[in-house]
């Protein structure tokens, strides 16, 4: 992989709240938001703002959850990737929060966490864990459990299918522009996996990118002709790569520790450009950010928007031209 450009922050903005984990813009340039509170934000005119000023906020409805992925309808309602209470669908205009999804095969759904919609009205959405809520995400990371899921939600269904299950912590997805795969982040593996959809692979998995300079989080498609975004959560941690290759007794042993032990994000900050080749077209990096934990990325009029579980509020940088 190539070395990375300068990722260079051009604003900070508040959302006033904290923790916007998944940024997704609409063809209006208005960005949508979920907060630890569990309230769904739409920021308008965000990359009209000056440097250190408030977003126009508005509250589009409360969860009574901990909201982490959104995908936006065309008619404008809104899916919502809950951790607390399953796969939901908001409607904006009225505030209203509808459970899709709350359990599959008997079991509570908990981690859910990031989720598309197809052309033919199929949702697919990803669990990252099975074993660890999200204040423990870290147990999961460090444990290396494998027990993330990738999600079928057929049209009028209330029931999910399992497609795939033995994820290293699913996190973000994708479509192809035909729609014919996804692509599906597995955070713990530090890598892209693609699933058919469509033709002779259909249902089967397969490695899209390896190898990433990060760990991957939601990822975002910038429009049928535009790249896949990713954003990269945190660096490569040699130790921690290690430490998988060890027994599941000593991995469960660390993963107790580390849940236990106070967090705090690295300075390191970057996003990836994927194309449906899954060849890196942009690679934006920087090694000590004033803004931690990129955990998602969106494209809005002519800047990156980036999202992240840690802050209380989103980052503006200048999009690269595209290749």
């Amino acid at each position: 992989m190539d070395r990375p450009t300068a990722l260079v922050p051009l604003a900070y903005v508040g959302v006033g709240g904290r923790g916007p984990e998944d940024v997704v813009a609409d063809d209006r340039g208005r960005v949508f938001t979920g907060v630890e509170d569990g309230r769904i934000l739409r920021l308008d005119g965000l990359t009209e703002q000056p440097a250190g000023a408030a977003a126009r906020v508005s509250v589009l409805a409360e969860t009574g959850g901990r909201p982490l992925g959104l995908e936006l309808l065309p008619d404008g309602e809104l899916l919502v990737c809950d951790a607390q209470r399953g796969l939901l669908r908001v409607d904006p205009a009225g505030g209203t929060v509808h459970v899709l999804a709350g359990s599959v095969a008997g079991e509570r759904l908990r981690f859910c966490s990031n989720v598309v919609a197809l052309s033919d009205g199929t949702v697919y959405f990803t669990v990252s864990s099975r074993r660890y809520p999200l204040g423990q995400w870290i147990g999961d990371i460090v444990e290396h459990t494998g027990t993330g899921r990738l999600l079928r939600l057929a049209p009028g269904s209330g029931t999910p299918e399992v497609l795939l299950d033995g994820l290293q912590f699913a996190n973000g997805l994708a479509p192809s522009a035909d729609e014919s795969f996804l692509v599906v982040a597995e955070t713990g593996a530090r890598r892209l996996t693609r699933y058919w959809l469509t033709g002779a692979r259909a249902g089967r998995a397969e490695a899209f990118v390896a190898d990433l300079p990060g760990m991957p989080d939601n990822i975002w498609r910038a429009g049928k002709d535009g790249p896949v975004w990713v954003s990269l959560a945190g660096p490569r941690v040699p130790p921690l790569e290690l430490l998988h290759r060890s027994s599941p007794a000593v991995r469960a042993a660390a993963a107790r520790v580390a849940v236990r032990a106070p967090y705090r994000p690295t300075g390191a900050a970057g996003v990836l450009a994927v194309d449906d080749e899954g060849r890196v077209t942009h690679h934006l990096a920087r090694r000590r950010s004033g803004y931690r934990m990129v955990t998602s990325v969106c494209e809005t009029d002519g800047h990156l928007v980036l999202g992240s579980l840690w802050e209380r509020g989103v980052a503006l940088c200048e999009a690269p031209s595209r290749r």
